[in-house]
């Protein structure tokens, strides 16, 4: 039995309110990837072509047991099959998202994306004045950061390697080492991806 969340949509996503709705799509999605038709996967999870295709239309109440086997017949986790389901498309407006500012340099980072389970990046938008470098610390071993430059000049690198960027401009190294970003240009922003290992 579901409980229906506050699962408001909003004209932009269109995603499924109900939870047979989820259940619906999320059945038709991993069908269709499987390239089974109706018959064959009923077939091959023991239950009526009927009640497969009533639970694809968001009709019936599924027990746990059903989804198991269908979950199961399609070669994915139960959860694939009942887990709201979370846009493809995320946005983060401009000076929306979580922001921390330096102490020691006139420097900002936002947290575009967190690393998602399974994955280990961090996604970040940074914005940077003349003045000080902002020094960091090595961070955990494996670490290597991606940094694309949007508008200004940044001198950045682990310490003693140092590279002058421009816009457009790609840089990668080690960030388990201690390093810096240094902004050479008012207005300077930068695209930061800390891939972890």
């Amino acid at each position: 039995m579901f409980v229906k969340a506050n699962d408001r949509t909003d004209g932009a996503n269109s995603m499924p309110e109900r939870p047979l709705d989820w259940i619906a799509a999320a059945l038709r999605r991993e069908r269709t990837r499987a390239g089974l038709s109706l018959s064959e996967l009923a077939k091959r999870a023991g239950i009526a072509k009927s009640t497969l295709s009533q639970l694809e239309a968001a009709g019936g109440n599924p027990s746990v047991e059903t989804l198991w086997a269908l979950g199961v017949a399609l070669g994915v986790p139960f959860s694939t099959l009942v887990e709201p389901p979370v846009s493809s498309v995320q946005v983060v407006r401009a000076g929306r998202g979580p922001t921390l500012a330096s102490e020691k340099a006139d420097f900002a980072a936002t947290l575009l994306s967190a690393s998602p389970p399974g994955a280990r990046r961090d996604i970040y938008h940074l914005r940077a004045e003349p003045g000080p470098a902002r020094a960091s610390e090595p961070h955990i071993p494996g670490t290597v950061e991606h940094l694309i430059v949007s508008t200004g000049r940044v001198k950045a690198g682990p310490a003693g390697e140092e590279v002058e960027l421009h816009p457009g401009d790609y840089m990668t190294y080690r960030g388990d080492v201690a390093h810096s970003y240094e902004a050479l240009d008012p207005g300077t922003t930068f695209v930061l991806v800390m891939q972890h290992v």
